[in-house]
């Protein structure tokens, strides 16, 4: 499947090459989808945008149908990926937008490469850092799946194949707070996806638990922030498991605009004109 309209490339990022999915054309913006998802995720945001952007919707390295190598998922090299194809399709400067695992590699892009991202938007996450400090308690549990993807080798890969299609469509389903907002053919080709890719997504979210906690604190003991506009986009989960959202990115950006949604986690398919009106607002700043 892909986007209406748009067309499928192969496009080599840094040292694999990704499947991306382009439309439209004028200034562009690169939409990052999130887990357990593919580039389909924005299929209606992507739509709305191209009617005056260059919209660019990779699937990330271990995801959908791009490379899958066994290691290299530092949001660092994930991001890097994303710099290289937005280049190789003629792009050296764009925004960019992620949602989940997209926007901690979309936030890895802003600090890594400053001069290349000129806007900014995460739905839905807080940086890895602050995101495991928060984690705590009975709370913690909304958030298994982050700690069993992060043990050592082995264990999770068996566990989630013996049961891919249970694992991954308890995301798709509790997640969602319209049952009717990822359609059967979407949710069976995000599910044939992830049942393809298991050990690269166990390896990105285990990159979260180590190296990427690594660069985010050495950003944070050096001073680095976000020197783009940006503008987060997330449900109320401050108020559901007590910390400010708005204030842990504050502390990443001095020029942030920061809202909560009534939509559920997946809420580019869920709300996609609120998300598409907030990208087109964030683009004028």
């Amino acid at each position: 499947m892909n986007i209406n309209g748009f067309d499928s490339h192969r496009v080599a990022g840094a040292g694999v090459t990704l499947n991306v999915a382009v439309g439209g054309s004028g200034t562009p913006v690169v939409l990052l989808h999130g887990f357990p998802q593919t580039h389909l995720m924005w299929r209606h945001v992507a739509t709305d945008l191209a009617a005056d952007h260059t919209v660019i919707c990779p699937d990330l390295r271990g995801y959908g149908a791009s490379d899958k190598p066994s290691d290299g998922y530092s949001k660092r090299e994930m991001a890097a990926d994303i710099v290289e194809v937005a280049r190789n399709l003629g792009h050296t400067k764009f925004a960019l937008a992620g949602h989940d695992r997209g926007a901690l590699v979309a936030f890895r892009a802003g600090l890594d490469h400053p001069d290349v991202i000129t806007h900014l938007m995460c739905l839905d996450v807080l940086p890895t850092l602050d995101m495991w400090d928060v984690m705590h308690g009975t709370s913690a549990a909304v958030g298994f799946h982050l700690y069993l993807m992060a043990q050592p080798p082995g264990l999770p890969e068996e566990l989630i194949t013996a049961s891919a299609d249970t694992f991954f469509d308890h995301f798709l389903t509790s997640w969602a707070k319209e049952s009717n907002a990822i359609p059967a053919e979407v949710r069976a080709a995000y599910l044939d996806a992830c049942r393809a890719a298991v050990p690269s997504i166990v390896a990105d979210y285990r990159a979260s638990a180590t190296i990427d906690v690594t660069h985010d604190a050495e950003d944070r003991a050096a001073g680095n922030t976000l020197r783009m506009p940006l503008t987060v986009i997330q449900q109320d989960w401050g108020a559901a498991l007590g910390f400010d959202a708005a204030a842990l990115w504050r502390a990443w950006s001095s020029d942030l605009h920061h809202q909560t949604t009534t939509a559920g986690h997946f809420m580019a398919e869920e709300s996609p004109a609120e998300i598409t009106t907030a990208i087109r607002s964030l683009l004028k700043r």
